[in-house]
């Protein structure tokens, strides 16, 4: 999915109109996460759809609140803003229920504003009874033209709009997508709330594509940014922080906690960002494991590094008490990630930019290791070796005994081992082979999976 060869819709609107209800009816999937607290969707969220053949991109925008001033909607204002610079058709989705109020109406002067050649559709939501004439006619005083009334909720009306709106979009160069784009390389991006993965996804985008705050829990869904790096395709997913699931407290959190760990599933590589000053902690540890298990490559980056001491003793004013210096937190992070050994480790301040710029290059090193394909005559080489080692495990007078392997599946490197007596491998041995699969392979950033079957099984 590239945004380049789609047309754009820009959602926007209020608070709780029910706009992601909306991207979600459009697009046929339970992308944007539902709830009804206002101010549940902050960024803007990208969402493909089809109807009738033609494809376009969907934009969930954060509920807008013009009369309003708390610590996020200057931001979300701005990514609505920019939302429909990039659009070539806006909806704005009012609610009927609610009906007309001032928000409406500087909406309605804000993509009045826009490029009038951008078609601009007037959507009544929550009108649950087809022809309730009286929860429509208050919008007509918008100027926006006569308002399409439908429920996002129960799908009345949606299919007439869609007819509508994809008339009414522009006739793409090209809008199936390029070979090129389909592999793009799938990075999620994650980590604990506040480790710094938005300005992350800002500095390797260099835009301003995900809100940032000091607050934590700032990014609630999981939020795609498409970038190119040395002539490759690569998609950043921001993710919502990960908390321990005994600290989730609200449905919100909830919901951004599944949306996280789908968005692991679908990745190839994971980034762990890790807040530098306060150092690997256990959920860390929860999170990377997460990623392992889910089968992804894996590159940790300890963020915000330029606030760490430079080695004991040493005084930073920006560093509180309880900071590491800079080696010790090193060989502990080494220590602690014993069982995610074979990830690199950078060391990185995502807000100034320092080896900012080594990040895609571990992602792209960590994927070519996450789909290499080893030649079998080369891994039978190897157990040749290990033969000859004899190192095994052995239970009285039985000993197991490698007799051939070859390599089954790719992203992340899997091997088939047969021998004599599957059932005498033990955990140990496992890692046994693993290290010298790694020792003998650069298998760097990326899992390894080991199946043992019996001969002629």
């Amino acid at each position: 999915m590239n945004q380049s060869y789609l047309p754009v819709v820009a959602v926007i609107g209020r608070p709780n109109v029910g706009k992601s209800s909306f991207v979600n009816r459009m697009s046929g999937r339970a992308d944007a996460i539902v709830d009804p607290s206002s101010g549940v969707t902050r960024d803007r969220s990208y969402h493909e759809a089809e109807w009738n053949g033609r494809h376009f991109m969907l934009i969930d925008t954060g509920g807008v609140e013009l009369s309003r001033d708390d610590t996020f909607q200057a931001s979300i204002r701005a990514q609505a803003e920019v939302a429909t610079r990039q659009a070539d058709l806006i909806v704005l989705l009012v609610d009927g229920k609610a009906g007309l109020v001032q928000d409406d109406e500087e909406l309605a002067r804000l993509v009045k504003r826009a490029d009038h050649s951008v078609p601009v559709f007037l959507v009544v939501n929550k009108v649950d009874t087809p022809n309730s004439e009286s929860e429509i006619w208050p919008f007509f005083a918008l100027g926006l033209g006569e308002p399409w009334a439908l429920s996002a909720t129960h799908g009345t009306g949606t299919g007439d709009l869609l007819d509508a709106l994809v008339d009414a979009l522009p006739q793409m160069h090209n809008e199936s997508p390029p070979d090129e784009v389909r592999e793009a390389i799938k990075v999620a991006i994650i980590g604990r709330p506040n480790a710094g993965k938005s300005s992350l996804v800002n500095r390797l985008s260099r835009a301003d594509r995900a809100i940032v705050s000091d607050l934590a829990g700032t990014t609630r869904d999981a939020i795609d940014t498409h970038v190119s790096f040395d002539e490759r395709d690569y998609v950043l997913i921001d993710t919502a922080g990960l908390r321990r699931k005994s600290l989730i407290d609200s449905d919100v959190e909830y919901y951004g906690f599944v949306r996280a760990m789908r968005a692991i599933d679908r990745c190839d590589v994971a980034l762990l960002v890790v807040d530098a000053p306060v150092g690997l902690t256990d959920q860390d540890q929860r999170i990377a494991s997460y990623a392992t298990q889910r089968g992804c490559a894996l590159v940790v980056l300890l963020n915000k590094w330029d606030l760490m001491k430079a080695e004991p003793g040493a005084e930073a004013d920006t560093l509180d008490d309880r900071a590491e210096s800079r080696e010790t937190l090193l060989q502990r992070t080494t220590d602690r990630l014993g069982h995610v050994s074979w990830a690199e480790i950078l060391r990185i301040s995502a807000l100034n930019g320092h080896n900012t710029h080594k990040v895609m290059e571990a992602v792209t090193l960590a994927y070519e290791h996450y789909i290499a394909q080893i030649p079998t005559s080369a891994l039978n080489r190897l157990l040749t070796q290990l033969r000859e080692f004899g190192h095994a495990p052995a239970q009285g007078t039985h000993r197991l005994r490698l007799n051939y392997v070859t390599q089954t599946h790719t992203a992340p490197p899997g091997f088939t081992f047969f021998c004599n007596m599957p059932q005498l491998v033990d955990d140990n041995f496992r890692r046994y082979l693993e290290n010298r699969l790694r020792e003998a392979f650069d298998l760097r950033g990326t899992p390894l999976t080991l199946k043992f079957k019996k001969k002629g099984s």
